[in-house]
């Protein structure tokens, strides 16, 4: 028995034509990959709850841009790489000078940049002084003595400032409270898994790209 076969049609048109297919299938699914894993990770940061902000900070681009290509990829980051990254491998956090870790309460305030507030900055902002307290269990302080601390929480220096110059203390409401708990060093507990989106939009990847592919004549 005889097998003959034969090509209908400009076979070089015909490659030429599957080739821009692909190109445009692989730009697709690629297109398709770098969004989905956008949103999955922002889903995950949300759900962590660590706030649409730090969500938002997920980005995604598609290479080469403006036009479809068989080389197509997709970048997906976040602009606080440090930030997400923290949680994300859960590392331990230690103080740059290697001594401790000054922890605010929410007393304490916030940073004027946003964030934390350093012992330094609220010394500064406010014109008193911490004293260290050390303690031989649990995470020693750092307190500010003789002040008052309001309803809606916020510490003030428990003395009255006369027009002659004078400073008196006012003895009732007088209190010591505590602005920063040290600590040697934080475990950041780990609440994200971000390889794990992209090893599961990856799985899928061949089947986007099969599903953009389209039909040559």
């Amino acid at each position: 028995m005889r097998l003959g076969i034969s090509i209908v049609g400009d076979i070089a048109r015909i490659m030429e034509a599957e080739t821009r297919a692909g190109e445009r299938a692989v730009s697709a699914a690629m297109r398709e990959a770098g969004t989905s894993l956008k949103a999955a990770w922002r889903a995950q940061i949300t759900g962590a709850g660590l706030g649409s902000r730090l969500a938002r900070t997920i980005r995604s681009a598609q290479y080469p841009k403006g036009r479809p290509s068989l080389n197509a990829a997709a970048l997906v980051w976040s602009k606080a790489p440090v930030i997400v990254g923290a949680h994300d491998t859960g590392p331990l956090i230690r103080s740059k000078a290697g001594f401790w870790l000054a922890i605010p309460v929410p007393e304490a305030g916030k940073s004027i940049r946003g964030g934390r507030i350093s012992p330094g900055e609220w010394e500064r902002r406010t014109g008193m002084r911490l004293r260290f307290v050390y303690r031989r269990t649990g995470p020693s302080l750092l307190v500010a003595d003789n002040v008052r601390v309001s309803k809606s929480g916020r510490v003030r220096e428990n003395i009255t400032r006369h027009k002659d110059g004078r400073v008196s203390s006012r003895l009732q409401g007088q209190a010591t409270a505590v602005m920063f708990l040290l600590v040697p060093q934080v475990k950041l507990p780990k609440r994200l898994d971000l390889a794990r989106d992209a090893r599961a939009v990856g799985n899928a990847l061949p089947r986007m790209i099969v599903a953009n592919w389209e039909e040559t004549q």
